[in-house]
């Protein structure tokens, strides 16, 4: 029989194509971790409660609150009658997904519910990456590419959250043909530049090699994008994570690109500064989840 010793969180960092269920107490490191591929609506939420379950009950662990960072888009104003749904989704099967109150009736403990880039974002600005800074992005490029923005110390777009993987991009001039794989608006900024519009030209991205050409044309596409955040919120950190930014040698090429494009204009400090990685590495998102859930507890 588990001895119960300590109060502790969960955090779910629910992806696309993941879910990442972690345990740590308030603050303080992850106790224990697991994953499990995001399938069908009912069959993650299943197995994301079997995990946490599990989870609490390895470290003796009672579970006060839980926080989730979802992917996109999803309802995050905690006065709407439908906080944590996911809303219309290319992810099959996802739409109009009530996944707060899914967990919540099982779990019969505070469930607390951001964007999975607001809580990433939040977690490298406590712990990671954007220490000290009042004003940052945090962008997950992956299966989706999605974005959470602070300005002064205030996230935009709240009580709702910004969809930064929608915005309109010029082509580059050797990729005029690729219709884009959103089936939204075919080619923006995630039909051109995610990890299934990389795969439907050129294949696998981790099968491609950090020192091909190719990767010049989602970094140019990528580079619009940390111009015109620089532009809008003349941000002191722009947080580039996700699958397709292990890409070995993808980071300076987007640096790059973003130099070339800003022409020397309003240019505070130089690209290898501004665009980084998570320092939390693949775990922002879980790390924003435990964060999410401390504000419940």
């Amino acid at each position: 029989m588990t001895t119960i010793t300590r109060d502790v969180l969960a955090g779910i960092d629910a992806g696309g194509t993941t879910f990442k269920i972690g345990i740590a107490e308030p603050g303080g490191p992850l106790l224990a971790h697991t994953r499990i591929p995001t399938t069908t609506p009912d069959e993650t939420v299943k197995r994301s409660i079997e995990a946490i379950r599990g989870l609490a009950a390895q470290v003796g662990g009672s579970v006060t609150a839980v926080g989730v960072a979802a992917f996109g888009p999803v309802d995050v104003d905690p006065a709407s009658g439908n906080y944590g749904t996911i809303l219309s989704t290319p992810k099959a099967g996802w739409s109009n997904f009530p996944l707060r109150q899914k967990l919540s009736t099982a779990l019969g403990v505070p469930i607390r519910l951001d964007s999975d880039v607001n809580a990433a974002l939040e977690a490298e600005m406590l712990r990671g990456a954007a220490v000290g800074t009042s004003s940052a992005a945090y962008v997950t490029v992956g299966t989706g590419i999605g974005g959470g923005i602070c300005a002064k110390d205030r996230f935009a777009g709240r009580p709702k959250h910004p969809e930064l993987g929608h915005i309109r991009v010029k082509r580059h001039p050797e990729d005029t043909d690729f219709a884009g794989t959103c089936p939204f608006h075919g080619d923006c900024l995630e039909g051109m530049a995610s990890a299934p519009a990389i795969k439907a030209r050129f294949g696998e991205p981790k099968d491609i090699p950090g020192s091909d050409e190719r990767w010049d044309i989602p970094a140019f596409y990528l580079a619009q994008l940390t111009n015109a955040l620089v532009l809008l919120f003349r941000l002191e950190r722009i947080i580039l994570g996700g699958g397709v930014m292990a890409a070995e040698g993808l980071l300076d090429r987007i640096r790059d690109r973003h130099a070339e494009l800003m022409t020397g204009y309003v240019e505070d400090q130089p690209a290898d500064q501004l665009i980084v990685l998570p320092s939390l590495g693949r775990d922002a998102g879980l790390y924003g989840a435990l964060t999410v859930a401390e504000r419940s507890a």
